[in-house]
């Protein structure tokens, strides 16, 4: 064994360990994990996280019984266990991306490496069970992997501190806790068979320990001529004494399982369930907008129910501005919603404290100060009426409701649009300061460019819807004029109705269905809820970046200095498109109120004609589509090419590289703790002290190099054996100075410490320079010396009992 030192005499023989105890020390070991292991269940659900953790163990058990059967140092170890995590680490927990489930791919190992930053989040904040996401199951494998590594390599490869195994395998246990949920596994069975368990290993290590105790003790007081072994004690009552301490030890372990399991079935049977908290239950989870229904589908409530009702009162109000309730911009054939895809359009909700981060409302569109003062009225639910970008946001009084409202604002930065998480009820109040953008005139936006900006995804649009607004957008070059056509033809056309008691038939609704049967009646009728959506699926449909906003804004303001009452009546929805320069542009296609549905008459018939077959009509040219639109379902070939390296190999190289520093973390805190020995002993108190501590430099130094160090004997003799070694250097001339220095008369100068420790410097590096650059390596990471120094101390602790 490297670093191992010999005494001077023959040492007391040790017990050889019988095969079967090494193999006993890795099944107890994996039992506590095993225990452990089990907590992941509620969290990961189904059996992936068994593959992935169970994997684990094995991995880590084998790294351990290869590193204790060769003694591979930490640094080989660390390396084995890196390379063990990237080879099956694909198979373990990401079968996905690898070939055939098993074979690692590009993309396995880059979900590997970037497990090992976010994956830890991820199970911590998405729904539970979180064992179908990708990248979870890196959390029960890694955790597995390590803890397996560190817990059989203590428990195989220490014989009197074997209980630092407990340390690794009690964390692996917290963690299955911490990352688990308020629902336990079997947490009494848990607790029941780690502590059994660990009780009983503990116990038939103790035993272990003391029998080579009697061993040794026997075979030094034979040698001296007394004690058991020279009194000629019977080998037959020796090996019933053996046989009499195992019957206890197996018989105590027993009683100790037994009563642990009686008493965790009887106090879970007895006890009442406990609640408990998870770290999950501690970290807010990223706001889940599918959470809320489409504010859209709301529409012909408000205008019916709160026609006359007073929803808020809002002062500071500009004239012409608009107040903004939700921005809709993801439409799936039934609803129009707002997306929560995080695109360059949708954005995301993010928490906000009172000072909404500049950063988030960075634009270069020309904007006008102004602040609000808002208390609600009938509005009730999440979302929180605004105008333009908010900047900062303070809920009045100082209550706890609105500390609660405070703490549950997010804001959507990307569609201007506030959503709390409580929910508004009436009596809520509270001022934002906001800038509210410039519109520009249509001379200037017809200079304008559509802006590049990609949209979330929509799907079952009517045909009708298509045709129709091809056929309203005309052959216009500009995009500017095409939009308005857009607008225009559906306000002009079509004919306006709630739907409400004296109003005409109107169904709600903004699906594909009811905007088909609008489309095929005989006269267009719907309110803003269907103009609206159907602008803006033309506008889509054509190329343009066009969402739905509903909102409110009344038929004649009252002033920024007075306060202004918005009721269902003022509740409208309009579309915006989104321009280079003056940003998101408001459009209303909405028919005025007052151009209602008139009586059908019936339609004169045309004399019949003899059907002749018609020539076709003539190729039209395809309208001119802004190039720089962008839809999340485009080709993705048609996108262009980024120069330089893919984002995913700068987080491979550094998940890469923090892997490497957790792993290398055990290695830095040995050659921490070497600096540390080596600086106590050089900066010591007394002259002696410090010549002594040289001296224990070389013997340490020479131990991590693998070279047996005699124990028990003086300086001149160690020094003498590691003459032999490294007989280059002066190391016997070092010992006689040190001995000299520390039993001679008269206190050594600092001068002469100094100078001793400059050659104990020389010599300490020329012992390095005899060995391979791999011998240096390793004795640099070596714990000989640290064992070796503790063994001392411990027999000297022995020796003073024994006197």
């Amino acid at each position: 064994m490297a670093g191992r030192r010999v005494e001077g005499r023959a040492p007391a023989p040790t017990r050889p360990r019988p095969f079967w105890r090494p193999a006993l020390d890795c099944a107890a070991m994996l039992a506590l994990l095993v225990s452990g292991l089990v907590g992941f269940a509620p969290a990961f659900g189904g059996s992936g996280f068994v593959l992935a953790a169970g994997g684990g163990l094995v991995l880590g058990s084998v790294i351990a019984a290869l590193g204790a059967r060769f003694r591979l140092n930490l640094f080989i170890l660390t390396a084995l266990t890196l390379v063990a995590y990237l080879l099956f680490g694909s198979l373990l927990a990401v079968p996905s991306a690898a070939i055939a489930g098993v074979v690692p791919t590009l993309e396995s190992l880059r979900q590997l490496v970037l497990g090992i930053i976010f994956s830890w989040k991820d199970v911590l904040t998405l729904q539970t069970p979180v064992g179908g996401f990708p990248g979870t199951l890196v959390v029960p494998l890694l955790l597995s992997l390590v803890a397996s590594v560190l817990t059989l390599s203590l428990a195989l490869r220490f014989r009197r501190s074997a209980a630092w195994a407990f340390m690794p395998a009690a964390a692996y246990f917290i963690a299955a806790i911490v990352f688990g949920t308020r629902d336990a596994a079997l947490p009494v069975l848990q607790g029941a068979v780690f502590i059994g368990v660990a009780l009983s290993w503990w116990a038939v290590r103790r035993t272990e320990l003391a029998a080579d105790r009697r061993d040794q003790l026997g075979s030094a007081a034979g040698s001296g001529g007394s004690g058991p072994a020279a009194a000629g004690a019977d080998p037959a009552q020796l090996s019933a004494a053996r046989s009499l301490r195992t019957t206890r030890l197996a018989g105590g372990a027993g009683l100790v399982v037994v009563a642990l399991v009686i008493g965790a079935v009887a106090g879970g049977a007895a006890g009442q369930p406990v609640t408990r908290d998870a770290l999950r239950d501690q970290i807010e989870p990223p706001l889940d907008i599918h959470d809320y229904a489409s504010p859209l589908v709301s529409f012909r409530k408000y205008v019916r129910d709160d026609k006359k009702n007073v929803l808020f009162t809002v002062q500071g109000l500009p004239d012409n501005a608009r107040v903004r309730l939700a921005t809709l911009d993801a439409y799936d054939g039934i609803v129009y919603n707002v997306a929560a895809d995080g695109s360059a359009a949708s954005g995301d909700f993010r928490r906000v404290s009172e000072e909404v981060p500049s950063s988030a409302n960075a634009s270069t569109v020309p904007t006008t100060p102004a602040t609000l003062d808002v208390t609600v009225g009938d509005l009730t639910g999440p979302w929180v009426p605004d105008v333009g970008s908010v900047d900062a946001v303070t809920f009045s009084a100082d209550t706890a409701r609105a500390k609660e409202l405070a703490n549950s604002l997010h804001y959507n930065a990307a569609t201007g649009v506030s959503l709390s998480t409580l929910g508004l009820t009436k009596g809520d109040s509270y001022s934002m300061d906001v800038s509210i953008p410039v519109i520009p005139s249509d001379d200037a936006l017809k200079t304008d460019s559509i802006a590049p900006v990609a949209m979330p995804k929509v799907s079952g649009v009517a045909d009708a819807v298509s045709s129709l607004g091809s056929n309203y957008a005309g052959d216009a070059s500009d995009p500017l004029t095409q939009i308005r056509n857009l607008a225009t033809s559906l306000s002009q056309n079509g004919f306006f109705s709630h739907g409400v008691e004296g109003e005409s038939p109107s169904r709600a609704g903004h699906g594909e269905e009811r905007l088909s049967s609008m489309l095929s009646a005989p006269q267009m009728v719907g309110d803003d809820e269907q103009y609206a959506v159907m602008m803006a699926l033309m506008a889509r449909e054509l190329g343009y970046p066009a969402r739905v906003v509903m909102g409110f804004y009344p038929e004649k303001y009252a002033g920024a200095s007075a306060a202004q009452q918005i009721t269902g009546d003022d509740l409208h929805a309009w579309v915006e498109v989104d321009f280079q320069k003056a940003g998101w542009v408001p459009f209303d296609p909405t028919p005025p109120k007052d151009q209602v549905p008139t009586a059908e008459a019936p339609k004169p018939r045309s004399d019949p004609k003899a059907q002749v077959l018609q020539p076709p009509p003539p190729p039209q040219e395809p309208a001119d589509l802004p190039p720089d639109v962008r839809t999340d379902n485009a080709d993705e070939n048609q996108q262009p090419q980024q120069d330089g390296f893919p984002v995913f190999v700068y987080y491979v190289a550094g998940g890469s590289l923090l892997l490497l520093l957790v792993l290398l973390a055990p290695l830095l805190v040995v050659g921490l703790l070497k600096l540390r020995r080596r600086k106590r002993r050089r900066n010591a108190e007394q002259a002696a002290d410090r010549l002594s501590g040289g001296w224990d430099e070389i013997v340490d130094r020479a131990g991590d190099l693998g070279t047996p160090v005699p124990v028990g004997v003086t300086r001149r003799e160690t020094a003498s054996t590691l003459a032999e070694a490294y007989p280059t250097i002066g190391v016997v001339g070092v010992a006689e100075r040190a001995d000299n220095g520390i039993f001679g008369p008269g206190e050594p100068t600092p001068a002469d410490v100094e100078g001793f420790w400059a050659e104990v410097e020389a010599i300490v590096k020329g012992m390095g320079s005899s060995r391979s650059g791999w011998r240096r390596l390793r004795a640099r990471t070596s714990l000989a010396s640290f064992r070796a120094r503790r063994a001392e101390r411990r027999a000297a602790r022995r020796r003073g009992h024994q006197s």
